[in-house]
């Protein structure tokens, strides 16, 4: 619990708002690393690929996964599937064993129909709803035990794509910036631009 209420604080500050779906991405990240046995990732130990989406509280639910696991987009370990599920599958790079924890119908449907949820539908940004109304239900959460509202799925094991990071650059010949030599592309004219300065898409 002593390390819960650490992240749960570093996951406040991460997030910018209290409400009851950071903590249960928290709990949930912690649950499968639990399944897993394995530490928070420092750099690429472990990724998430998410089933959460945008517009709901499933983006609520990912940075308490993030806080938990240390999987971020600013390390490359996370993928997003954009299926707005509350569920995501843990994966240990090095082992390459993998578990998916998902939030249990029954409670999430019956979280929908929270006061807190209520006044989100209206339009109330989360920041704005009284602590009388948020406490509780984060409170709640806090105290749940897993087995509550979390699926947790069997251990598998996953292929894992090993590659390395990449370090060479060269400026772009258009607007001179630095750009990682992977997403440089040359022109019909021979230049080597950068994707935003060709006539390339990605």
């Amino acid at each position: 619990m002593t390390n819960f209420e650490s992240l749960f604080e570093t996951g406040l500050k991460f997030h910018g708002h209290k409400c009851p779906a950071m903590p249960m991405g928290l709990k949930a990240g912690l649950a499968a690393m639990k399944a897993l046995g394995v530490e928070r990732a420092q750099d690429k130990e472990l990724s998430v690929i998410s089933e959460t989406g945008k517009g709901h509280a499933a983006g609520c639910f990912l940075d308490g996964i993030m806080t938990a696991t240390g999987c971020t987009y600013g390390k490359s370990n996370i993928e997003k599937l954009y299926y707005n599920k509350l569920a995501f599958t843990l994966i240990d790079n090095t082992t390459g064993r993998s578990v998916r924890v998902s939030v249990k119908p029954d409670f999430l449907e019956g979280a929908l129909n929270s006061p807190f949820v209520q006044q989100r539908k209206a339009g109330v940004p989360p920041q704005d709803i009284k602590p009388e109304v948020t406490d509780p239900l984060v409170n709640k959460i806090k105290g749940l035990d897993d087995a509550m509202f979390l699926d947790v799925g069997e251990v598998k094991t996953v292929e894992i794509k090993k590659g390395k990071g990449l370090f060479e650059t060269r400026r772009c010949h258009s607007c001179g910036e630095v750009t990682f030599v992977n997403k440089l592309r040359v022109q019909p004219d021979g230049k080597i631009v950068c994707i935003g300065c060709s006539s390339y898409k990605e």
